[in-house]
């Protein structure tokens, strides 16, 4: 059953919970990605089993949540999840972040520390909007977004993706590898060596980065950035359970 949430920010945040025991799962959905994907239906179907608590959700302009992508930024998504995250769960939560919501987890192990129990990340993509949007335009479609303040680029996912100017400004202020990253909890992350949007160097770039005692990187031959096949998706699980254990 799909819920909403309306936030102190005026977004109506779309979200479904499952309840069970603790600490809680919660998904964090990648960019322009939405909580009917495979890896979190798939989730909540195993947390169902396990008797686990359960929460996926839609940032603003993704989804059923209300507002349009092309006007979000990576801190209105940050928002929208400690929002919804503080509302509808209770206790710290294991967070499991799939590509942009690697670096959301990441965002939220910063700003609210005490509401982590541990962090699982699938592609994770921290700073994604430097270290690839803008790390990758030419200096003309740097241009281009300067003066347009939104560029329009190809994807493999669908319609093209709009990559705004506030986007790209926003996500500047909100970096995690160029300043100390604790993570006093168990970190279990994932990276496909066949990804095409997230190269096996970032994986490993933020493996060296992050300072904890309980931080494991998997590298899985052959996945890819979806990384939802039945083999990627109990590897998830696995790596869910061994930060719970």
């Amino acid at each position: 059953m799909i819920d909403y949430l309306e936030t102190g920010q005026g977004r109506r945040i779309a979200y479904s919970a499952t309840a069970g025991q603790g600490p809680g799962v919660v998904f964090l959905g990648g960019f322009k990605s939405d909580m009917q994907g495979t890896k979190a239906v798939w989730l909540e179907e195993w947390a169902r089993g396990a008797g686990r608590a359960f929460l996926r959700f839609d940032y603003s302009g993704h989804g059923d949540s209300s507002g349009r992508f092309e006007d979000g930024c990576i801190g209105d998504w940050l928002e929208d999840a400690r929002a919804v995250i503080g509302a509808v769960t209770q206790g710290p939560q294991v967070l499991v972040g799939s590509s942009m919501g690697g670096w959301i987890g990441l965002l939220l192990a910063r700003s609210m520390p005490q509401r982590v129990a541990g962090l699982v990340t699938i592609a994770a993509a921290p700073d994604f909007t430097q270290q690839g949007f803008w790390a990758g335009f030419t200096e003309a479609q740097r241009q281009e977004v300067l003066d347009k303040g939104h560029i329009a680029i190809p994807s493999e996912y669908g319609d093209p993706y709009v990559i705004t100017r506030k986007l790209i400004e926003d996500g500047r202020d909100h970096l995690v590898m160029d300043q100390p990253l604790r993570l006093p909890f168990p970190v279990r992350m994932l990276q496909g060596t066949a990804d095409a949007d997230v190269p096996v160097r970032w994986a490993l770039d933020l493996l060296d980065h992050a300072k904890g005692e309980d931080v494991r990187l998997t590298l899985v031959k052959g996945a890819d950035h979806r990384f939802s096949t039945p083999e990627c998706l109990s590897l998830i699980a696995t790596a869910i359970e061994d930060v719970l254990a």
